[in-house]
């Protein structure tokens, strides 16, 4: 047995979303490989001792096939080799109800989104699925756990979603450099706190939460009945929420409430923050690239607090201030061109998209 044989037998084993049969193959082949008996294997896993001298010889049959797969193909690829090799092997039975091109018509269906078939839905249910699939006639009839199983040996979720974000910069080692700045800032949190009283802080907004306020007060729950809820309610319009944790303590220090996200929203946000604190301190506040936190505002403030007497230029057209320039001018310490450091109270680090 390889050591990534080993690796991915474990991962197998010791999974709590495999099967149950790959399971106990993946603990016959490893706890053969420790030298243990058939009898013992058996007793261990809950199987007779025939079964584990069977999968045992299985195993040794497909080994130099694995080895193959290990050497020339992924990962990904050799783990779903390795559960192919613990797999019972193809049975006799009925002929397939569907053909390869109903099924090939059934999965790139659900790839569609769901308003290209005329449906007031964002996101495909097992039932829907079935539904367009019978009017389009791909198929005359197909449960939904048939459909469901589809979708699972495809590895398709379409009820799920997710985000992604694109980087807006396009030099790898200049993308690399703002990577490892934002990471060194976490990393020397600790140590700045502990010995140059310096508090790193990480900063980011909510936006569009709902002011929402029930017509009647909740029923308490009592013996025999759940709380009950009331199911009207007023809308006070939407509020947006700026937090600011740090990262040493996990601690929210000031967060603050209020209607909108603007630039004067942000720089009051940063100052109340480093009010609340030992006027002594420094600090390092970690943000993304939304424009109000490089804004003209923020530099201005950090400047006044700082009692920095710099020029600090002017305002490029799309509003940021021109944060590297003036890193230059009044930091002692040589940064990236995207953080402000001034020696005083105030470091700004922006994270890369």
């Amino acid at each position: 047995m390889t050591e990534r044989q080993q690796e991915v037998l474990g991962e197998i084993a010791h999974s709590r979303t495999s099967p149950k049969h790959l399971v106990q193959r993946a603990t016959i082949v490893l706890r053969s490989f420790d030298r243990i008996d058939n009898a013992d294997i058996a007793r261990e896993v809950g199987m007779n001792a025939s079964d584990v001298g069977k999968w045992r010889r299985r195993w040794a049959q497909r080994w130099r096939g694995l080895i193959l797969i290990e050497c020339l193909e992924s990962r990904a690829a050799f783990r779903r080799a390795v559960e192919k090799a613990l797999s019972d092997e193809p049975r006799s039975g009925n002929p397939g109800k569907f053909t390869a091109e109903q099924i090939t018509l059934l999965l790139a269906l659900a790839c569609e989104p769901p308003e290209k078939s005329g449906r007031p839905i964002t996101h495909w249910t097992v039932a829907e699925l079935v539904d367009e699939a019978q009017k389009r006639q791909i198929v005359a009839s197909i449960s939904k756990s048939q459909m469901q199983r589809y979708l699972d040996e495809a590895e398709l979720k379409p009820h799920k979603s997710r985000y992604w974000l694109n980087t807006k910069e396009k030099d790898p080692v200049a993308f690399q450099q703002k990577v490892e700045e934002v990471c060194d800032c976490y990393r020397d949190a600790p140590r700045l706190s502990a010995e140059e009283n310096t508090h790193t802080v990480c900063i980011d907004e909510m936006t569009g939460i709902q002011a929402l306020q029930r017509s009647v007060l909740t029923l308490p729950m009592k013996p025999g009945q759940t709380e009950c809820r009331e199911f009207e309610y007023q809308r006070h319009g939407t509020l947006t929420y700026i937090g600011n944790f740090d990262v040493v303590s996990g601690r929210l220090i000031a967060p603050t409430i209020g209607p909108t996200r603007k630039e004067d929203d942000f720089v009051q946000h940063v100052a109340q923050t480093v009010a609340t604190e030992d006027p002594t301190a420094s600090w390092v506040f970690v943000v993304d690239n939304l424009n109000i936190h490089a804004s003209e505002g923020l530099v201005k403030m950090v400047a006044e607090t700082c009692n920095l007497d710099e020029d600090l230029g002017g305002k490029r057209q799309n509003g940021r201030a021109p944060i590297a320039r003036d890193a230059a001018q009044v930091s002692r310490r040589q940064k990236p061109p995207h953080s402000l450091r001034v020696p005083a109270q105030a470091h700004v680090v922006a994270q890369p998209d």
